[in-house]
């Protein structure tokens, strides 16, 4: 026996939760599945001091347990667990959650975000949080005037460089190959950018760093010749994989993963599914654009349903 349900929200965060505390309000009744990492990459990030209506600040979890409870004080019924399969052919959508509960949906909203990419190291995982970000804008405050570095070759590493440059005593670029993948105007603005040092053809081996956090990291080049560079702020800007994946066979999407959306909508290819936060958002991918984009969701998929 498959349940039924009016209103299937995937993936939490602050698109999820934002998603679901409209969706609740406008009584769609929404069921919510958290995903593997209930509230998303904000759970992460220790503290968030750009979310408007916080002067102190506070922590990824915290904010999280907050949006979490408000979309239950207004009905959601929110479960931890994962989708593991979905059929979007015809409606109802049947999906699937932890591979043995079956979900008919009227409508269908998709917030399950995206996982920055890592190097894999481990003192990248044990200094996670404590001076390893994969998101500058988030997080370059907290090392003003301060020695960091940067990994990657492409736009997004180009311009959180930039981006750090503006507001940290020296930046190190650290570069696999012998060029940049970026558009040439990103490279003029690095290469034009004087405390942007580019370390052409090195790979980071270790982090390292005490109990207070890092404190520098270990390089290597092409010869095997060792570097190693005193930093507080280590800054992955290798890419984001879209968390798409189990709707790739019905939705649209760009060569990356990216969900594609209606310009100024929810709305994907088909009707009645709606996609919202970093799933479908390459640009911005902040924790106000995602609640945003939650918002907008919920307004789709309600007026879906009137209609």
């Amino acid at each position: 026996m498959s349940e039924k349900v009016k209103c299937l929200i995937v993936g939490s965060g602050p698109a999820g939760y934002t998603a679901a505390i409209y969706a609740a309000r406008a009584n769609l009744k929404p069921v919510m599945y958290e995903g593997l990492q209930p509230g998303g990459q904000l759970t992460t990030t220790t503290e968030i001091d750009n979310f408007p209506g916080y002067p102190e600040g506070i922590t990824g979890p915290a904010m999280m347990e907050d949006l979490r409870k408000q979309a239950e004080r207004f009905g959601t019924d929110v479960r931890f667990g994962i989708i593991t399969s979905a059929d979007l052919s015809k409606k109802p959508f049947k999906l699937i959650a932890d591979e043995s509960h079956e979900i008919e949906t009227e409508v269908l909203i998709i917030a399950t975000g995206a996982t920055a990419k890592y190097l894999g190291l481990e003192s990248e995982e044990k200094f996670r949080g404590k001076g390893v970000s994969a998101c500058a804008t988030c997080d370059g405050f907290f090392y003003k005037g301060q020695d960091v570095a940067v990994v990657g070759g492409g736009d997004t590493a180009a311009e959180e460089a930039t981006y750090l440059a503006g507001l940290c005593n020296k930046v190190y670029l650290i570069v696999r190959r012998d060029e940049l993948r970026a558009s040439k105007a990103m490279q003029e603005r690095v290469f034009n950018t004087p405390n942007i040092e580019i370390l052409w053809k090195h790979q980071t081996k270790e982090i390292v760093g005490d109990d207070m956090g890092v404190t520098g990291a270990k390089l290597v080049n092409d010869k095997g010749e060792i570097k190693e560079i005193k930093i507080t702020g280590f800054f992955l800007a290798i890419g984001h994989h879209p968390n798409s994946d189990i709707f790739r066979d019905y939705l649209k999407t760009d060569e990356t993963g990216y969900i594609i959306t209606e310009k100024g909508s929810s709305r994907t290819n088909i009707p009645g599914v709606f996609a919202c936060g970093d799933v479908q958002d390459k640009i911005y991918r902040q924790a106000i654009t995602a609640a945003g984009s939650g918002c907008i969701a919920a307004i789709d998929a309600e007026r879906f349903i009137g209609e």
